[in-house]
């Protein structure tokens, strides 16, 4: 079966879930959720039986669609974290359910929406066209501007929506334009051809830099980087926080995925890996900074998140900026740092998420402070959140510090190589970590240190409780033997 098929069967599959969706029942509609959920859990089983691009190809497709063992990768996480996403929807439901019509008939295509998402960063994982790319990222962007604002009824929601879309909008203005200069410049949108065309580009270099700028800050957007996440933290804050979990772990590494293949030909290219290397060095520095200082004075959990996802997304810069090549014995290479650092921050994430949600049903607010006494009202449940927060943190024996510590390796060893720029992005890296044991630790403390004003037990649901004790299972036994984790990123 070709790769293609995959997002085919997902977009069909979400085309019939809206149908039966308009013409089912109406009085309940989570079964929606589950059927999704089985669909993209079937869709994943399928992902290990496509045959590879070179002997199973669509003429047509072959230029624009590659399946590699990268964009296998990618392709099984979005896939995992759309699953995730759609359990953590099925937990949420009671507040979807508040802010839409007041039933149940509203929430029908929260469930099914994630589908199309996911099927856009499937196509972003194997794109190797800028044509082929910009189509990817639109179908995840316009699918996530219906998503964020979907809590109609709710103010918050509303104001996220809008954000999301203006800045949306101004990044695919920026996205397109790059696209134009590359195009004018090399005379092709197709990645291979163009790592074949720049070194004969010496006299057109400050047109083509000009254009490689353009698209750095268009997919700055979608990871989040400085200066393009101005609109994180008030999207963060007000969407749905199943799409907020979503926004941060699968458009992160999607977009991530998108960037490691798109800047492969420039960083191979003498005329092009100076001016690239400096300045995702900048913006890995000043998004590490921006990230963890801003996240010190948060007092609302989502919106600490938010930040948090801004640093980690410097963290990530930072590894690319120390590029290292597929095929070196000597380090691991951008791949596998990058691609193991999303395992870890998947895990890590989606925890917290419905960490948050478990708290949220109960005390109705997404403060820090609603963390109070957790430990007293619900023991085990803060635990967990304890181990969560500090992987997040990057604590020494929690998978979390593996992830980091695989980024500032790669930096240091570029550094010691012939790159001493680095050592200033590393300082920065260094202060970033550090701030960052301060505005975890911080939601700790709430949780042992601080009375509760409600001392009633927090339930847990059998789903989030399972989810979570593997979470907090996975994060530390990956903190004191993370090489599975190294094998899955590098595809072994």
């Amino acid at each position: 079966m070709p790769a293609f098929y995959l997002e085919i069967a997902l977009v069909v599959l979400g085309l019939v879930l809206l149908m039966v969706e308009a013409f089912g029942p109406s009085k309940s509609k989570t079964y929606l959720g589950w059927l999704s959920l089985t669909g993209v859990l079937a869709i994943f089983a399928a992902l290990f039986t496509v045959c590879p691009s070179a002997s199973c190809s669509c003429d047509q497709l072959t230029r624009f669609y590659e399946f590699d063992s990268q964009a296998k990768f990618y392709k099984g996480f979005a896939l995992i974290t759309t699953a995730l996403v759609i359990l953590l929807s099925l937990e949420y439901r009671g507040t979807i359910k508040k802010f839409t019509t007041g039933t149940e008939e509203g929430s029908g295509e929260f469930y099914i929406l994630p589908l199309f998402a996911c099927a856009g960063m499937m196509l972003m994982a194997s794109a190797k066209d800028l044509i082929s790319i910009f189509v990817a990222i639109e179908l995840v962007t316009i699918t996530f501007y219906i998503l964020v604002a979907y809590m109609r009824r709710n103010v918050g929601s509303l104001e996220a929506g809008v954000k999301y879309l203006i800045l949306g909008a101004l990044s695919t203005g920026i996205l397109v334009y790059g696209i134009a200069w590359i195009y004018g410049i090399t005379g092709t949108t197709e990645l291979a051809l163009i790592a074949e065309r720049i070194p004969s580009l010496e006299g057109s270099r400050a047109p083509l830099l000009f254009g490689l700028a353009l698209m750095v800050l268009a997919i700055g957007f979608k990871i989040g980087a400085v200066p393009m996440q101005l609109w994180i933290p008030d999207v963060y804050q007000g969407a749905p926080t199943p799409i907020t979990a979503f926004l941060s772990v699968g458009s992160k590494a999607a977009g991530f995925a998108v960037a490691l293949r798109l800047f492969e030909p420039f960083f191979g290219a003498s005329l092009t890996s100076g001016p690239l290397l400096s300045l995702l060095l900048v913006l890995a520095a000043l998004t590490i900074l921006v990230g963890n200082l801003a996240a010190l004075a948060q007092k609302n959990f989502k919106r600490l998140l938010g930040y948090s996802s801004i640093a980690n997304a410097g963290f990530l810069l930072l590894a690319m900026a120390a590029w290292q090549p597929q095929g070196s014995e000597s380090a691991l290479s951008t791949y596998e740092v990058v691609s193991f650092y999303l395992i870890t921050y998947l895990i890590m994430t989606m925890a917290a998420f419905f960490f948050l949600v478990t708290v949220y049903n109960t005390t109705g607010k997404e403060t820090i402070a609603s963390f109070n006494g957790l430990a007293k009202r619900n023991p085990l449940l803060a635990l967990i959140g304890t181990i969560i927060l500090s992987s997040l943190a990057g604590l020494p024996l929690t998978a979390g510090f593996y992830g980091k510590f695989y980024v500032f390796k790669s930096a240091i060893s570029a550094a010691s190589s012939g790159h001493p720029a680095l050592w200033w992005a590393i300082a920065f890296g260094l202060v970033g970590a550090a701030a960052g044991f301060y505005y975890y630790f911080q939601t700790i403390r709430a949780m042992y240190w601080n009375d509760p004003k409600d001392p009633s037990k927090i339930p847990v649901s059998k789903i989030s409780l399972a989810l979570l004790v593997i979470a907090a299972l996975a994060l530390v036994v990956f903190g004191f033997y993370p090489q599975p984790l190294l094998d899955l990123a590098a595809a072994k």
